[in-house]
């Protein structure tokens, strides 16, 4: 009888990446890939899952990779069925966590327990595409520091979501841009769990997650310079139960804003953004003499009602707002997305997100015409006052989002 190779024993101490693996020193092995696999209660989807993986990974990396299955003590012992899948399977390695819980901590301990260069994560339900990660490690030997699969861009989607679990999670990536937008808007789907990065990219960065999204982790304290994603259909799980409930998007928000309240960001960065927004500004002032100007000629001139009037002038003044952000104030990433088809869709953006404002408005210069009496022409500079917040702060950040990405 061949007897299984020992468990990986969990790391302890700090969550914190070495630069190599000690085993790799003593050994003088060199494997360039390592894959993450955390499980927990996953005993019908294990060994489908190594046998997929381990059939792509032996024709891309023969002999230069390794899959480690990560398990927290789950219940239906998934741990053990991946542990004696290991005689026949060489490059698989299990490891059983007694001691802590947590897919994002699962995630770091397999990365500590590591030999390769490049580190990555997948699933163990099936949900991710296993072929992706051929897309991805191609995407990594072309330079890229970091490869994110992505449910947000071309070729990408999810199988059969509901409205309510598309609305959260689309709702959770906004008020990421918002809370975090030098994080969050460096990719497309910032709560993906199926990405690779360079061990040099997060070698000895203190991590410290919370919930169960490692990725804000690797980008917020990580020295990520070069992304790349790879588009991936999101598909339903086969067997087993889903892991989603409406807590880990809480945790989601929370980590938010533990790595907002670091300071993360750098000087250089600071005063990059600082320039952006007094050009922002400067733009937004343009446009107050575009409204009132508009807003003075279709009352007088062509005897528009009020609210018409507004909402009219008002748009003519988001239309040059636009124009002049996207060539002047956004010019350097506007021209990364050249063509008419990406500019009328961040018009698009832009214009959602302003017309908020602009009904806003309306209802300001009407409260202040028809029920204080006040006019049209004072009521109208006060309401645009009133909502600079909304036209200044939230589109700074979120209608062109300050992206590295690069996708294939």
């Amino acid at each position: 009888m061949i007897v299984p190779p020992s468990l990986v024993p969990p790391p302890a101490g700090e969550l914190k990446i070495p630069h190599a693996n000690p085993a790799i020193e003593r050994q003088s092995q060199s494997i360039y890939f390592s894959l993450i696999v955390p499980t927990y209660n996953e005993a019908r989807n294990v060994e489908q899952i190594v046998r997929v993986l381990t059939g792509l990974l032996d024709h891309a990396l023969p002999n230069d990779y390794e899959l480690i299955i990560v398990d927290d003590d789950s219940p239906d012992r998934t741990w053990e069925i991946a542990q004696q899948m290991t005689v026949d399977f060489p490059n698989l390695r299990v490891m059983r966590r007694q001691a802590e819980r947590g897919l994002s901590t699962a995630v770091i301990r397999g990365w500590q327990a590591a030999r390769g260069e490049v580190l990555g994560v997948i699933d163990g339900d099936l949900q991710h595409p296993p072929e992706v990660l051929l897309k991805l490690l191609q995407a990594i030997k072309n330079g890229a520091d970091l490869a994110v699969a992505s449910r947000h861009i071309e070729g990408g989607g999810t199988s059969d979501w509901g409205l309510i679990r598309r609305v959260l999670s689309r709702g959770a990536q906004l008020l990421g841009l918002v809370i975090l937008p030098s994080v969050v808007g460096r990719v497309s789907d910032p709560m993906s769990g199926y990405f690779m990065v360079r061990r040099s990219a997060i070698a000895d960065c203190l991590l410290s997650p919370l919930g169960y999204k490692i990725l804000l982790e690797v980008i917020g304290r990580g020295q990520v310079d070069r992304v790349t994603e790879v588009g991936y259909v999101f598909q339903e799980r086969q067997e087993g139960e889903s892991k989603v409930t409406w807590r880990q998007y809480v945790e989601y928000l929370m980590h938010l804003g533990k790595l907002r309240s670091r300071g993360r960001i750098s000087r250089l960065r600071e005063k990059f953004q600082l320039g952006r927004f007094l050009r922002f500004g400067l733009v937004g002032f343009s446009g107050v003499f575009v409204d009132m100007a508009a807003f003075y000629f279709l009352r007088t001139s062509l005897g528009l009602n009020l609210a018409r009037s507004t909402m009219l002038s008002a748009e003519l003044a988001v239309i040059n707002n636009f124009l002049w952000n996207d060539l002047w104030t956004f010019g350097d990433i506007a021209r990364g997305q050249p063509g008419k088809r990406q500019r009328f869709k961040r018009f698009l953006k832009f214009n959602t997100i302003c017309l908020m404002g602009i009904i806003l408005q309306a209802l300001i210069v009407s409260l202040f015409h028809d029920v204080f009496h006040v006019s049209e022409f004072i009521a109208k500079p006060i309401a645009i006052v009133l909502v600079t917040f909304w036209n200044f702060w939230i589109n700074l950040k979120l209608s062109w989002r300050v992206t590295d990405v690069r996708r294939k």
